[in-house]
């Protein structure tokens, strides 16, 4: 339990940092158009990380979605609660999941109509000899074709939209003191360092995508599709009164115990 807690403490002092939260878009996108700018200029050798059949690509990036809900959902649930101790506020935090589901669900849809629409099926890799009786991707690589279109970024939209989410929900840590003999404090503290790796996947593997996959206007696109998604809603919609609403925060939940009292 020690080494957890001094875990836990290391990704406090990292990752909940306003600055974090700040520049980290920043970083994102920066760390995408310097990547993009390698793979162009100066490609890196083949190495573990460029196999699309990695361990991290496999099990983490494929399902990364379902991995922060699931973490995230958790965690929301107790430090929400522990703070404000309403059922209905921690549902109502809880429903960002909802609309994150949402959010994934609406763009990876747009992404695959965007390939099709644009896409024509090719007798090779090297793009020749359209096969013009197939007209759809699934058709084309069941008869052993190779479909070509414009393939916007699923993975920088979606680790990019994942990360920030994460960092915008551990904000909440500032708030959260809890007794070292409660399991209320063995299980956020499991919940952080859980999400703090979680995050250190999805940025190395962010970078990852940025310097072995994609040409670069694909993964300007899908960076662009993730930050709308993060800042549409944390940046612009949960502030507002109708919403699933921000992280509570000291001066939040000093206002509510004061509106109770009255």
């Amino acid at each position: 339990m020690e080494h957890l807690e001094r875990c836990e403490w290391l990704l406090r002092g990292t990752l909940v940092r306003a600055a974090v939260r700040r520049y980290l878009p920043w970083a994102l996108v920066a760390s995408m158009l310097a990547g993009s700018l390698l793979k162009e200029l100066s490609p890196l050798p083949e190495s573990y990380l460029s196999n699309k059949r990695n361990v991290l690509n496999m099990y983490f990036v494929k399902m990364a979605w379902a991995w922060t809900f699931c973490l995230l959902l958790p965690f929301i649930a107790l430090t929400n609660y522990h703070l404000t101790g309403k059922a209905g506020l921690v549902l109502r935090r809880l429903s960002t999941l909802l609309v994150g589901t949402a959010i994934w669900y609406i763009c990876t849809s747009i992404f695959s109509n965007i390939e099709h629409y644009t896409g024509s099926c090719y007798q090779s890799p090297a793009l020749e000899g359209v096969r013009k009786e197939h007209q759809s991707k699934q058709q084309c690589h069941q008869e052993g074709g190779f479909w070509h279109g414009f393939d916007i970024s699923g993975h920088s939209f979606l680790l990019t939209f994942c990360a920030l989410m994460i960092v915008e929900e551990m904000s909440v840590l500032h708030e959260v003191k809890t007794d070292r003999s409660h399991c209320l404090h063995t299980a956020i503290t499991t919940l952080v360092v859980a999400l703090g790796i979680l995050t250190f996947i999805w940025v190395l593997m962010f970078l990852c995508t940025a310097v072995y996959f994609h040409n670069l206007s694909q993964k300007v696109s899908g960076t662009l599709f993730g930050l709308l998604g993060w800042y549409g809603t944390y940046g612009f919609w949960y502030p507002k009164a109708f919403s699933p609403g921000l992280p509570p925060q000291s001066c939040s939940l000093n206002l509510k115990q004061d509106s109770y009292k009255k």
